[in-house]
């Protein structure tokens, strides 16, 4: 299991570490060349390409809800497999963008996929080549990238559906492999790391044999208390929300306090936040505080507070929190 890590110019270090005791060193493992490189996850919505990320990575990294479109930036988990570092970039899902902030993450989705040294296309198997599938297909066939398949919820879908569905998708853009997995199941996972860890290019690992995401510890905190909020609220809440993590205090006990805000665009929107005396909003901050605990590895004293920013997707500064381009 690898910890999680903040990057060495983060505004605070976490002193925690879980590594297990008595792992093979670098001389003890395999013969070779060292390796790192970059693999996009790049997919529609709800591909599963963040439930596919965390089981790579072995830790939370990356939130996962049923609400389509939960990624808005660039997350990257890194994978050893041997002397091979392998970083999964998992991009927001590619849709047809409407508004400025959808945009944003679609242009952010594509540029993830043309800076990595190889692109992984996930594809809900159960669903199969929707519209939007073919429509990324047919524009990545002119990636000029190594790419591979991969075929999502094989432990939900029946063999020959799979069959066709990879010969389907083979037809519009020539992968060099094509995997089946469950990302839920864990069923496939060892094929695709192993595959991967081959065809990485030989070079120094980017990050320490330790770190589990490039993501710094405040912005992954707030990631986590979004998960919590969309879980919760579902469709109750519109998409046009956000949380930023205002302050993080290490105390001398170990623990942390923690203050965040949840953002939203209108006052009946934060009313449905709160929820009737509070209750919404305390089940949501519990929710967080116990996953956020995990990834620092220390006590989290976690409070939230509700704020009406109108058209906060109109602000650049918004975008730069979010680690997105600010389309004009």
């Amino acid at each position: 299991m690898q910890t999680l890590t903040e990057r060495p110019d983060s505004e605070e270090e976490l002193k925690h570490d879980d590594a297990p005791k008595g792992e093979e060193t670098l001389d003890e493992q395999s013969d070779g060349p060292l390796r790192a490189g970059f693999v996009a996850l790049i997919g529609a919505p709800n591909a599963g390409k963040s439930t596919l990320l965390n089981a790579l990575v072995g830790v939370k990294v990356s939130i996962v809800t049923h609400k389509v479109q939960t990624t808005r930036a660039l997350v990257r988990g890194i994978a050893m497999d041997g002397n091979s570092q392998i970083v999964f970039v998992d991009t927001p899902g590619i849709f047809r963008p409407r508004r400025r902030l959808e945009r944003a993450m679609v242009d952010t989705a594509w540029g993830g996929a043309r800076d990595a040294d190889m692109v992984a296309l996930l594809i809900d198997a159960k669903k199969g080549i929707t519209d939007a599938v073919e429509e990324i297909l047919t524009k990545l066939a002119d990636v000029k990238l190594p790419k591979i398949l991969i075929l999502n919820k094989i432990d939900i879908t029946k063999r020959e559906k799979l069959l066709e569905l990879a010969e389907a998708a083979n037809r519009i853009v020539s992968f060099d492999q094509t995997f089946m997995v469950s990302a839920q199941t864990g069923s496939g996972l060892d094929d695709l790391t192993g595959f991967l860890a081959e065809r990485m290019p030989e070079g120094p690992w980017l990050y320490p044999e330790d770190q589990a995401s490039d993501l710094p510890m405040r912005m992954l905190a707030a990631e986590i208390t979004r998960e919590k909020l969309f879980m919760r609220l579902h469709e109750e809440l519109p998409y046009m929300s956000t949380v930023e993590t205002e302050m993080w205090e290490q105390r001398k006990d170990g623990s942390a306090r923690i203050e965040q805000t949840i953002y939203v665009e209108r006052d009946s929107q934060k009313m449905i936040v709160l929820g009737k005396g509070g209750r919404t909003i305390k089940a949501i901050s519990q929710a967080a505080r116990a996953d956020i605990a995990e990834a620092a590895g220390c006590p989290v004293h976690l409070f939230l507070f509700v704020k009406v920013r109108e058209n906060w997707s109109d602000d650049p500064e918004r975008y730069r929190e979010m680690g997105l381009e600010f389309p004009r």
